[in-house]
């Protein structure tokens, strides 16, 4: 399973105050159409090279990172900044074919799985990727999932 940042996107920014007394960039592109649409993005990257991770809302398209981010890094605002970001991953082209056809034949357990955050589609991912040798456990996983995703459900119960 791949977990790597997938589309990337960089751009040049200036830093903004942020309310929470970190900073905020606003993306310069449009995070919809590199990514698809979704209510909001789990991305990271890097701002002038530092790792930085966050949220960005699809109706506010920035991303705002916190004050000990900017303590530690050093960046504040008024400065110009290169930024790189991408979604985390897994994301749908990460995902075998069987996992993938049936979250597109649920088009609400794939917009959930989408919407989760990095740690919970992994886990996921895990546990199917758990039965790869044994088919019929694969399928009964993969139907479990949707079903899960389905009902709004992060995580598995153990």
């Amino acid at each position: 399973m791949a977990t790597t940042l997938s589309s990337p996107q960089t751009f040049d920014a200036v830093v903004e105050p942020a309310d929470n007394g970190g900073v905020s960039i606003r993306l310069g592109f449009d995070p919809a159409a590199a990514w698809g649409v979704r209510p909001r993005f789990h991305v990271g990257g890097a701002v002038n090279g530092r790792p930085a991770r966050g949220i960005v809302a699809a109706g506010d398209p920035r991303l705002v990172l916190g004050p000990a981010w900017c303590r530690d890094v050093g960046i504040g605002p008024g400065e110009r900044v290169r930024v790189t970001l991408a979604l985390e991953g897994p994301e749908a082209h990460d995902l075998g074919d069987d996992f993938a056809a049936a979250l597109s034949a649920s088009p609400k357990a794939e917009a959930f799985f989408r919407d989760l955050a990095q740690f919970y589609r992994k886990a996921y991912v895990a546990w199917i990727d758990g039965a790869r040798r044994k088919p019929e456990e694969r399928a009964r996983r993969i139907a479990e999932t949707v079903r899960l995703l389905e009902a709004g459900i992060k995580t598995r119960p153990k």
